[in-house]
Parts: structure tokens; C-alpha cells; sequence
């Protein structure tokens, strides 16, 4: 198994270019699965920068529907004939807003026609392929991070707190996918009843801004220790959207066990 970080928010290498967004290629014994496609055609050219052929992607995996995270989906149908695309139903028909900041949509635009011979449209948590675990419905037995008070679904001319529904995980041969974990990483971890050995993905755990505050350092640091009391044979990386000081807070406490990502990283 390897992963290779296409899209994300962090650069290492002036090269490769970043952008508010997340999309991993993951390599299995079996597949080459898309984690993601990033905000725009970065994916695409990131992957072309470091000499991937995005043709040979057999799965592309939607975690939620989120612009960021779904943008770059025309962009890759374009060079990929054949994935299918798992998805969650309720991401194809939600609209979605922000209110970090003024408010704006994050709904992002879904090329219809172009995937609708190849959705492979997720409901429940379901096995495919008998090697890839798809979660869904994710429970809420655990907190779930403060940032998502800012996301919202727009019903009709309301708009309600998103209860993140359209949220789906991945697990295949140890690795689990979060995406942004809007359920909240412990959660996802409950609903994944296969072994995991390594987390990656953003855990939603923002920085101040615009004045306004998230987790406390002690609930951070509370998180970490839960993390590393539960499962201390776990790696965890993230980047995208979990914050700097954050990030710093919760490897205080996880030590080697924490790692960050950034674009062109890859890993086994």
C-alpha cells in the first residue's frame, strides 16, 4: 500500500502548487483509488508534475460534498475514462454553505453527465469491491470539532446546520481516509470495524479566526490523549484543514505518533 498526496493546502516543494483542498492517490494491492479531487484541475496537474497517470485510477472516493474536496472532479473525468465514483447520495443533492466569513456556497459542481454511467451511490456503510469499506452514517458518540457550527445546508430559503449526513470514511488494508472528519475522527474510528493502522485526512481542528475561537488547547490535548490511550498502534497524519497551532497542541501530546502531510508526500 502507498499513498501519494496530489492536492493540499502545504507545499514542501515550490513545484508543486497548493490550494484549499485535499486529493490522495492511494495504491493497493488491488487498486488505485482517488481520495478526493481537490478544489479545481490542480489534481490533474499535480499528478502530471509527479509523473502519475490518472488513467490507471480505478475508484475515484467523494468523503463529502464539499467544493474543496469534489471541485476537481471534471477536471479528472476528463483524463479518466472509466473509475467508478463512490459517493454519498445526500452529497449529490445537498447545497452548501459557509458562514466563515460572509456567507458563501461550497456546493461544488457536479458534472452529471459525464459520471452518471459510473456512480456507485453509497447510502449505508457497505464493502466493495470485498476489499474497500465504505463508512457511512457515522454516529456521534464522541465530540465533534467546534468548526462545523460555520457549515450549513441551505433548505429551501432556510438555512440549518449541517449535520454532515453526506459524510462517508474509507478503509482498505489498514489505511482509513477521513477526509475533513466533520464527525469527528474518533466517531469515524468507532464506525470502522475493520483493523486500521494509519488515519490520514484533515481533522477540522481550526486555528482562530476573525477573532472567533475552536478547541481550547486542553480539549485538544484531551482529544490527543484519547487518541493515544485507544489506539497506540495508530499513525495519524493530517494537514488540509487542521490548523497549525493545533496541530502543534496535539503532537505535544502524540509525539511520533502525529505526522503532517503537504503535496508530493508519500508513504506506505
Amino acid at each position: 500500500m502507498r499513498y501519494t498526496v496530489l492536492v493540499d493546502n502545504r507545499s514542501n516543494d515550490p513545484a508543486l502548487p497548493t490550494e484549499h483542498g485535499l486529493s490522495v492517490l492511494l495504491e493497493t494491492s488491488r487498486h488505485r483509488i482517488l481520495l478526493d479531487t481537490g478544489a479545481s484541475d490542480l489534481v490533474v496537474h499535480n499528478a502530471q508534475r509527479l509523473g502519475i497517470d490518472l488513467q490507471t485510477v480505478d475508484y475515484v472516493f467523494l468523503s463529502h460534498g464539499h467544493a474543496d474536496h469534489a471541485g476537481g472532479l471534471s477536471s479528472f473525468l476528463q483524463v479518466n475514462d472509466h473509475a467508478r465514483i463512490i459517493v454519498s447520495a445526500q452529497a449529490l443533492s445537498g447545497q452548501f454553505y459557509s458562514k466563515r466569513g460572509e456567507l458563501h456556497s461550497i456546493t461544488p459542481h457536479w458534472p452529471i453527465e459525464e459520471m452518471r454511467d459510473r456512480l456507485l451511490v453509497i447510502e449505508t456503510t457497505q464493502v466493495v469491491d470485498d476489499d474497500i469499506l465504505v463508512i457511512a452514517n457515522i454516529g456521534r458518540q464522541h465530540p465533534v470539532p467546534m468548526g462545523n457550527r460555520n457549515l450549513y445546508l441551505r433548505v429551501g430559503d432556510d438555512y440549518v446546520p449541517d449535520t454532515f449526513r453526506h459524510e462517508l470514511a474509507l478503509c482498505c488494508e489498514g489505511f482509513l481516509f477521513s477526509g475533513c472528519a466533520h464527525s469527528g475522527v474518533e466517531n469515524i474510528l468507532d464506525a470502522c470495524s475493520w483493523p486500521v493502522r494509519k488515519v490520514l485526512g484533515g481533522l477540522h481542528l481550526l486555528d482562530a479566526h476573525l477573532g472567533v475561537t475552536y478547541e481550547t488547547p486542553a480539549q485538544l490535548r484531551a482529544l490527543a490523549e484519547r487518541l493515544q490511550s485507544r489506539y497506540p498502534d495508530t499513525q495519524f497524519l493530517t494537514s488540509h484543514c487542521t490548523g497549525d497551532a493545533a496541530y502543534a497542541t496535539l503532537h505535544d501530546v502524540m509525539g511520533e505518533q502525529l505526522h503532517p502531510f503537504s503535496v508530493g508526500v508519500q508513504g506506505q
